[in-house]
């Protein structure tokens, strides 16, 4: 005898039905909201831990089939929306307000792309709907402002209860700030520790951020005072180790990668770039101008996972250059979907820690 269609009815035929990724009833999660039963018709919410989750359409799919077994039903409507979990605090570090997680990004050695890496994610998560924010903490060399089309911002800054209170700077829907906001173009930042420190300090906690699912924060490469400070401050949601296929830069990754374990740092994975290059006149070649493999490799052996590999194309410099991140200016390209994979693979990863961690 088949069970007539009701609230707890719906509720129990969803119940088997789990997040891939947690591998749990979306029913015990609370993931499904608003149930509503009207004759035939069938109506919920499906709450995500993440607007950018990369199984969205799996999890829908799997939610309205398992509705579909139940007699009398004769039309199913699901409402997605997110609600991304916050990182746990820790007893020796101070969070930030309305800031959900941090994720940083690093690399062991300049010039392996880590500021493209940080710029695009932080704009992917935010086209998927997060709201998300940018420190620039390459204080030596603060390339950012350039790349989101800041060059010419101006920060304000006020005074709150607490000192003074910088307003963050704002485009592609990310809110950001930079050392490049605060010195000339020109002007060499001539810093030893202590003051370095300070400034990301003040980039931490004296910024008006308002409520964030993410901040990204673009460390510089190395393995120095700026990850010491940060790793030390704030409880951090992971890092993301970008790095080339070749040896020497996959070597230094390592080390970084190694420093944030011993930090007691959760690390995300590691992103390849530069994986390939793709020619503008010929997009259906590719050529592996710094070796090929590496970051799968490195990844096994160290037992992280390999976020995605981003090839080389002209755009990607192109719009870093002209302030307009690939995944906003040539959102079909190779690399803007693999960064945008990536997005979602580190938005995915974070909240299963958040939830289970």
């Amino acid at each position: 005898m088949s069970k007539s269609l009701s609230v707890d009815t719906v509720l129990e035929v969803l119940k088997p039905v789990q997040d891939p990724e947690l591998q749990k009833s979306l029913v015990d999660l609370n993931m499904i909201r608003n149930v509503q039963v009207e004759g035939g018709q069938v109506s919920f919410t499906v709450v995500l831990t993440t607007p950018a989750c990369p199984l969205r359409e799996f999890i829908v799919d799997d939610c309205e089939k398992a509705v579909r077994t139940l007699s009398g039903v004769e039309a199913v409507d699901i409402d997605v929306t997110a609600e991304t979990p916050q990182q746990k605090s820790l007893p020796d570090k101070t969070g930030i307000d309305g800031v959900k997680n941090i994720i940083a990004v690093s690399s062991g050695k300049g010039g392996v792309g880590k500021s493209t890496i940080a710029v695009n994610l932080a704009v992917a998560l935010a086209q998927s709907g997060a709201q998300v924010g940018l420190i620039d903490a390459d204080i030596y060399g603060p390339n950012a402002p350039t790349m989101m089309g800041l060059s010419d911002a101006e920060v304000m800054v006020r005074q709150g209860q607490q000192g003074e209170v910088l307003e963050p700077a704002f485009n592609h829907g990310v809110k950001m700030v930079s050392m490049g906001f605060l010195i000339d173009p020109d002007q060499p930042v001539i810093w030893r520790g202590p003051m370095l420190n300070g400034i990301i300090r003040q980039f931490l906690y004296q910024v008006q951020w308002g409520p964030l699912d993410y901040m990204v924060v673009d460390l510089p490469p190395g393995t120095g005072d700026a990850q010491l400070t940060l790793a030390q401050a704030v409880p951090m949601a992971g890092a993301v180790i970008v790095t080339t296929p070749q040896s020497v830069a996959l070597s230094d990754a390592r080390r970084g990668l190694r420093m944030f374990q011993q930090l007691q740092v959760p690390v995300l994975g590691m992103v390849e770039n530069m994986s390939y290059f793709i020619p503008p006149d010929a997009p259906e070649k590719c050529y592996d101008i710094f070796g090929s493999g590496g970051g799968e490799k490195a990844s096994q052996e160290l037992d992280v996972s390999l976020l995605g590999c981003v090839p080389l194309e002209m755009s990607v410099r192109q719009g870093g250059d002209q302030g307009i991140p690939i995944v906003v200016e040539y959102p079909d390209s190779a690399s803007a979907q693999a960064l945008r994979a990536i997005a979602q693979q580190v938005a995915a990863k974070v909240s299963v820690a958040a939830l289970v961690g």
